[in-house]
């Protein structure tokens, strides 16, 4: 089946990788056949208004940056024709490393070019789509130090963002309520996974899928600041999610707050203050997939 694409490109993901890496994408697209043109995102409003005009043109819409970029280019094509390509041109392209289609952008073009569709679950923050996970509490401090550093220390910024906000993080008391049933805890966080992965790696929802119209729902109740650092690399493999502290729900709606104003995080951007509510739009986005 033969693909056009049209690249919609954040020339500034991942402190200019994506900008590095495009002239090899170009070169393996023309090797596989596929017709392409290239087009750098001036905005988020700008690759939104990219990918509607795939819609008309009918051509793929490849988004080559980050999680934040992809996420506004599904967020626009939800519940449409439209059809999403991956090029992992961020810092933590975490969407594509849980949909199998790995962190290098050459090698994504294989998948543009020969992948299938396959139709997976949007998330949605107070009407706001993402493709990964909303978090809030000392995930919100992390993402802040992490977006505002200029160190170069690419996938590496979020433990240097973990490292800063612990030192002075104090508990939260939190309130969840998923599908109708509320609880309360004192701790870190409550994240909201579409995806479950986040943070260049990290398997926060370890048994989170795609496509089961559902949202993983991980509370990390209070722990030393020691054991909470303990935990850290077992979140790389999902193991995390064994200690009594850490709770994972499911559910179709979730709302929270905490009893301090916290902005929540997700794909790598603000996206909403609480208290908030997410949804799933269970199958709304067509992706294309190893």
């Amino acid at each position: 089946m033969r693909r056009d694409a049209c690249l919609i490109v954040n020339p500034n993901a991942g402190g200019g990788r994506s900008a590095r890496w495009l002239p090899r994408v170009q070169t393996a697209l023309d090797r596989l056949g596929v017709a392409h043109r290239v087009e750098r995102t001036r905005s988020l409003d700008h690759a939104r208004e990219l990918a509607r005009s795939t819609l008309a043109t009918g051509e793929v819409a490849a988004a080559m940056g980050g999680d934040g970029l992809l996420g506004a280019v599904a967020g626009e094509l939800r519940g449409t024709d439209g059809v999403v390509a991956v090029l992992p041109g961020g810092r933590g392209n975490d969407f594509a490393r849980k949909l199998g289609v790995g962190t290098n952008p050459e090698a994504a073009c294989t998948v543009l070019a020969g992948g299938r569709e396959r139709a997976v679950d949007l998330a949605l923050i107070d009407g706001r789509p993402f493709v990964g996970i909303a978090s809030a509490g000392i995930d919100s401090d992390v993402q802040a130090i992490a977006l505002a550093t200029r160190l170069p220390l690419g996938g590496l910024v979020y433990l240097y963002g973990t490292l800063r906000a612990l030192a002075r993080w104090q508990p939260a008391r939190w309130e969840v309520t998923v599908d109708g049933e509320r609880r309360t805890f004192t701790g870190y966080a409550v994240a909201v996974a579409n995806s479950g992965m986040y943070g260049g790696g990290m398997r926060l929802a370890p048994a989170a899928a795609l496509d089961d119209g559902l949202l993983d729902v991980v509370l990390t109740e209070h722990i030393s600041r020691p054991r909470f650092l303990a935990q850290l690399p077992r979140v790389f493999r999902g193991t995390h999610v064994r200690h009594p502290r850490v709770h994972v729900l499911q559910g179709r709606e979730v709302r929270f707050h905490a009893d301090r104003p916290f902005t929540a995080y997700a794909d790598g951007d603000p996206i909403a203050d609480l208290p908030a509510t997410v949804s799933v739009a269970a199958g709304a986005l067509k992706v294309l997939a190893p």
